[in-house]
């Protein structure tokens, strides 16, 4: 890879996040992680480096209707995107210091923000 890159995906064609997911049953965390990844971006190969811990914020478009997002740093060696998931249509490789101005949500870019300059993906 040139420089470190960020994958971003695209919700259902109106906005950008990081991935992530909802956890299912019998899952753990980092087990949803790895698979909401797989779906959102077709990245299989993840090796885990740590837990970024968690964040609140709105669900959609209901402000009251909130969710937690916990959040962990992957590396892989894998470039080719292949998103699986129809609602997550396109993923991409951002070079991370342009990952705060592409995400949609407010809550999204201040955690991203708050953890940006601690990003090892090498």
């Amino acid at each position: 890879m040139n420089g470190e890159r960020v994958l971003v995906v695209s919700q259902r064609g109106i906005s950008w996040s990081l991935p992530k997911g909802h956890v299912n049953q019998g899952e753990d965390l980092l087990d949803a992680a790895k698979r909401e990844i797989h779906e959102e971006t077709g990245v299989s190969e993840l090796g885990f480096i740590k837990d970024l811990g968690s964040y609140e914020r709105i669900a959609g478009n209901d402000p009251e209707e909130r969710k937690t997002i916990h959040m962990f740093l992957f590396k892989t060696g894998q470039e080719e995107l292949k998103p699986q998931d129809k609602d997550n249509p396109e993923a991409r490789w951002v070079p991370k210091d342009e990952v705060a101005e592409l995400l949609t949500h407010k809550e999204d870019k201040e955690f991203y923000i708050e953890f940006q300059t601690g990003l090892k993906m090498k």
